[in-house]
């Protein structure tokens, strides 16, 4: 095998490599993202977007993540539609 040979099998190597690499991350990114549950109903849809509004604007003295904090938001707005029926 020449000196040629040897470098064009090295370059498509890395490339098959950089190419396996890609989609491993790409695969591990998108797994990341969770799809969130069905609406349940107008007071569900409601609290949800409370969570999405307030997450980053909401004190968090805990420090917790956002989407810890989102739940967190998400529950309370749910407890306080259940004493207002």
């Amino acid at each position: 095998m020449g000196r040629r040979e040897v470098n064009r099998t090295m370059v498509s190597t890395r490339a098959m490599i950089g190419a396996c690499l890609g989609m491993t991350l790409a695969a591990l990114a998108a797994d990341g993202a969770r799809a969130e549950p069905p609406i349940r109903g107008p007071q569900d849809a409601a609290c949800r977007n409370e969570a999405r509004g307030r997450v980053f604007s909401a004190p968090n003295p805990r420090g917790l993540d956002p989407e810890a904090l989102g739940r967190q938001i998400y529950h309370a707005c749910m407890r306080r539609a259940k004493h207002r029926r």
